[in-house]
């Protein structure tokens, strides 16, 4: 067991510690939120698994915002606590990849010494919604988006995983730390996302938002070979970055020229088939049924700062099909063999690398979309 402590920050329930702080009543019989209080070689359910991080990244979500620019929600203020947002007092960060360093008796699927990707959801894998495969409904008390929102997280030298069974997927020693690092998360979402949207051989596809989780949509959905793929995406960096790295795909800015005309030209049937709505702002909700030809699937895994209105007048007799919420991140062994057939790649969209103790710097550039960033991964 490594000794060198001094800035991991763990994770525990009240009912397998002793103390509590006086005065802090955030401490419940469910997550507790203290850190550094227990001895973090310890091993507190038989289910979890304790693993020093190799290298985290930095996510939209660890602003409290989890849309499609960041610079405006976060820059304005515009912060919401839900499920998928980290509570005050937690150590953020979900998307990471670990070397096992202790499990629990219980623990069957990962052992010591195994290099793995943490997985952004906690799942029981026994409740009803996790059996059916739905496991961001997981019905634990512990369950969902719970690591860097109401467990610390990953940009620490350690964590913890609840139920690491489900939760950690041993990597490949032919695949990179980098080339994983995406796989728990926005890679897991853009997978889940292009399995539901039932792409088939003869659509146009259109994926609205071409940051980090609109191009991880994006090469997922290159992987079903659909006739036509068209992003839209309104940041001019993020347009040259696709353009040059996907040069087959077709890239238009809603803000010169005319999404839904252009869309309906290059569809056979009046409009897209299938919509991937990633970018989460009010006006790309409304493109997204909008440019949707009649009876087409409408997928929706964007997470919005404000409710959004369906105007069904206006949609009735468009048949459409909605599909929305959060990723069932349960491929993730799918996905790294995929990455290991060399058929996926996310190593582009790491751009910056940043050790754990200039994280402050790395936040900065992230959160500015400073010199052509698109991820920052975080190595201790």
């Amino acid at each position: 067991m490594r000794s060198d402590l001094s800035l991991h920050y763990t994770l525990y329930s009240c009912k397998f510690w002793s103390g509590k702080i006086p005065g802090d009543d955030r401490c419940t019989d469910g997550i507790c939120v203290h850190r550094n209080l227990c001895d973090a070689a310890d091993i507190r359910f038989d289910c979890e698994s304790y693993q020093y991080i190799s290298v985290s990244s930095i996510y939209a979500a660890d602003f409290g915002s989890d849309g499609g620019d960041v610079s405006e929600n976060v820059g304005k203020g515009k912060k919401q606590i839900n499920k998928e947002r980290a509570v005050p007092g937690i150590t953020v960060g979900h998307e990471m990849v670990g070397i096992v360093e202790e499990v629990g008796s219980k623990v069957q699927k990962v052992k010591p010494g195994d290099r793995v990707t943490v997985n952004v959801e906690t799942f029981c894998g026994e409740c009803f919604f996790c059996k059916q495969g739905y496991v961001n409904n997981c019905t634990d008390q512990n369950g969902g988006w719970a690591l860097g929102c109401r467990m610390d997280g990953g940009q620490a030298e350690y964590v913890r995983v609840p139920y690491a069974d489900q939760g950690l997927n041993r990597i490949d020693t032919s695949i990179t730390d980098e080339q994983a690092l995406l796989v728990g998360d926005v890679l897991a979402t853009g997978f889940w996302a292009a399995k539901i949207s039932e792409i088939g051989p003869k659509d146009t596809v259109v994926i609205l938002g071409g940051g980090p989780t609109g191009i991880c949509t994006l090469l997922c959905v290159m992987l079903k070979k659909p006739e036509k793929i068209i992003l839209c995406e309104i940041d001019p960096e993020r347009i040259d970055f696709v353009k040059k790295h996907y040069p087959e795909v077709l890239v238009v800015n809603p803000r010169e020229i005319d999404v839904e005309q252009y869309v309906k030209e290059q569809s056979a049937h009046g409009g897209a088939d299938r919509v991937l709505e990633v970018a989460g702002s009010a006006d790309t909700f409304q493109l997204a049924w909008k440019i949707a030809r009649p009876n087409a699937i409408v997928t929706v895994v964007a997470l919005y700062e404000e409710s959004q209105v369906l105007p069904l007048p206006q949609m009735y007799g468009k048949n459409l099909t909605f599909k929305t919420g959060g990723v069932d991140g349960c491929d993730c062994d799918e996905i790294l063999e995929l990455i290991r057939q060399k058929k996926i790649d996310t190593t582009p969209l790491i751009t910056h690398t940043f050790p754990l103790s200039e994280i402050e710097k790395a936040y900065d550039i992230f959160e500015n979309r400073k010199e052509g960033v698109i991820k920052v991964a975080i190595r201790p």
